[in-house]
């Protein structure tokens, strides 16, 4: 069940933006708008607008923005529900009760009770690590540098020697075997039936984003194996799209997050005051991870063990992150193995040098690729240099592939390698071949330039900002134009709304953008109503809004002139229609008044 939009807008009302947003962000007024550092990325300079009487933000910095309902969505973290759910809360309104089917209805309870028995056996572990028989795994910890807040902060706590003590608490709490058995907290066989899976091991809580324990990790006491044994996947553990931490890390609004291997790790580094690192739970990083690290941040800084086995971890992370769209450098700790270690030895000073002194994830690569070959023989240099073009072609951005090219030569000019000698190698790779998944054909010569926004987009934006801002103008515009005018589909349906709440009598871009689900059209949608264009005087303001105007009809008759079909003598009679009102527009361009008040 979805709510309706009639609960949705109350709800949306009744939480004043401004007020909102100054829980979290200093805003400070400059004219009808509010302005402040943006929670979304860092920066110095206030680029972060709140504006109440479109009841929106917008960072000019990074594009964020949106009404209030995405504003609690991107900080917290929550779904739409979640944040109906928490500004319901704080404006005092009651949701009705949703209606499950049966099935949903059993399928929540199920999921609901196995969050409760991990919850329970959380204070369970926590409890026994406080007791005269949990002396030596607080010994272990206490031994490795954490403190008794530290200890408190992750829940840290401890199985005894006795295998079935938890199955037995918890059955003292009437749950069934077969919801125990769906927990993965216990292990079933003939001979000794329902036993604990964790047994004499420090234990690990695995939280999700909303600090609600999923798992578990153990650490065994004495030479058990496996040294650190994890839950099995379940109805609410996922190992492929959590990572350890994060349900702190997330909050630290630092603009990286450090990725490491292990509990250990994670829990040393915050403890040190580096929150924002996290750790996947006992597998290699996935795509899911992956995705799971977009929502928070656009870096990672990969901080895997200095061993093989690390560097090979490092080196399959990179372009998981990279083809979702994350960043990442590789810090290097050498002498030490891992971040717990280095810390203890040199501290956290040095340690945040190492984080800033981090290597680009490409450039590393390359540098793990030179110790492939051996680079005082010609044939090893030469092969080398292969390597290096197939990694330069897996680059789509010809841009991006031509900065390391020339970073490349600058690093092995030794070899006597030029710019040219590498990028001939690239360009004869690709018309070589190369693996399908690879192959990507180099443009020839000059550099690639991102899609700009054209004339006719800017026009378009414009057009929906100033409809929003000065309601009034559109007694003019829609003289002129309609919905169908707006050529780029998602402007056209944004145009279609706001024509609709005009007749409506109500126009209301932040109702508006209820409708859109997905973060990146509300993103795009936020910004159609914050495009800007300095102008100065009343004279610029009329020549902008001619000038937008005509420009809008203009790239309309060409969208209907390309797709006009000879045999539609409907579409001939729109098509010379339109040429008409574009003549007649022109004709009256001087004659076109409005007001910007």
């Amino acid at each position: 069940m979805r709510y309706s939009d009639d609960i949705i807008e109350e709800v949306r009302m009744k939480n004043d933006i401004v007020d909102v947003i100054s829980q979290y962000v200093r805003l400070t007024r400059r004219g009808s708008s509010y302005f402040g550092l943006c929670p979304f990325h860092n920066e110095k300079t206030p680029s972060f607008s709140v504006t109440p009487s479109k009841q929106m933000y917008y960072c000019f910095g990074c594009g964020a923005g949106g009404n209030v309902y995405n504003f609690v969505m991107q900080y917290e973290n929550y779904s739409f529900g979640e944040a109906l759910s928490h500004l319901a809360e704080r404006a005092g309104v009651e949701l009705p009760k949703i209606e499950y089917s049966k099935e949903a209805r059993a399928k929540a309870e199920k999921r609901a009770a196995l969050l409760e028995i991990n919850k329970k056996a959380a204070q369970y572990f926590y409890y026994q690590l406080r007791r005269e028989g949990g002396k030596n795994a607080h010994d272990y910890l206490t031994g490795r540098g954490l403190s008794e807040e530290t200890i408190r902060k992750f829940g840290l706590g401890y199985s005894d020697k006795y295998s079935d003590d938890l199955y037995k608490y918890l059955k003292s709490q009437n749950y069934s075997d077969e919801l125990l058995r769906e927990s993965g907290l216990f292990n079933v066989d003939e001979r000794q039936g329902m036993y604990d899976k964790f047994w004499n091991r420090v234990i690990f809580p695995i939280m999700d984003v909303n600090n609600r324990v999923i798992g578990f990790g153990g650490r065994v006491m004495g030479d058990g194996k496996p040294k650190y044994l994890n839950s099995p996947e379940t109805r609410i553990f996922d190992k492929s799209r959590n990572l350890y931490g994060l349900n702190i890390a997330r909050t630290t609004r630092k603009n990286y997050l450090i990725l490491c291997e292990g509990y250990m790790d994670v829990i040393s580094m915050h403890q040190a005051g580096f929150t924002n690192a996290v750790a996947s739970l006992g597998t290699a990083l996935t795509s899911g991870h992956a995705s799971l690290v977009k929502r928070y941040t656009q870096e990672v800084l990969l901080l895997y063990d200095s061993d093989e086995a690390g560097v090979k971890a490092a080196l399959r992370a990179i372009p998981i992150l990279r083809e979702a769209g994350v960043n990442s450098r590789v810090v290097n700790l050498r002498p030490h193995k891992d971040p717990d270690e280095f810390i203890k030895a040199e501290g956290a000073e040095a340690f945040e040098k190492r984080l800033e002194a981090a290597t680009d994830s490409f450039m590393f690569r390359i540098s793990i690729a030179s110790g492939d070959f051996p680079m005082d023989e010609p044939q090893g240099q030469n092969r080398f240099f292969e390597r290096c073009a197939q990694y330069l072609l897996e680059l789509s951005d010809e841009l991006e592939r031509n900065l390391y090219i020339e970073a490349i030569v600058k690093e092995y000019r030794r070899y006597g390698i030029s710019v040219e000698d590498l990028r001939k190698r690239v360009n004869t790779l690709a018309l070589k071949g190369t693996p399908a998944e690879k192959r990507i054909q180099p443009k020839s010569g000059g550099s690639p330039m991102r899609k700009k926004e054209s004339a006719a987009d800017k026009s378009q934006k414009l057009m929906l900002t100033w409809l929003v801002t000065y309601p009034a103008i559109f007694d003019t515009v829609e003289k002129y134009l309609s919905p169908s005018d707006f050529v780029v589909p998602l402007y056209k349906e944004v145009a279609e709304m706001l024509w609709k709440q005009h007749e409506e009598g109500d126009v209301n871009p932040a109702r508006l953008l209820n409708a859109f689900t997905d973060s990146e059209e509300q993103k795009e949608v936020a910004s159609l109503f914050n495009a800007t264009i300095h102008l100065e005087t009343k004279e610029e303001q009329q020549r902008a809004f001619s000038d937008a105007l005509i420009r809008i009809k203009q790239e309309s008759l060409a969208e209907k002139n390309k797709n006009w079909d000879p045999a539609d003598m409907g579409a001939l009679q729109e098509l010379v229609k339109a040429k008409k009102d574009l003549e007649e527009l022109g004709r009256k361009r001087q004659q076109l008044h409005i007001s910007f008040e």
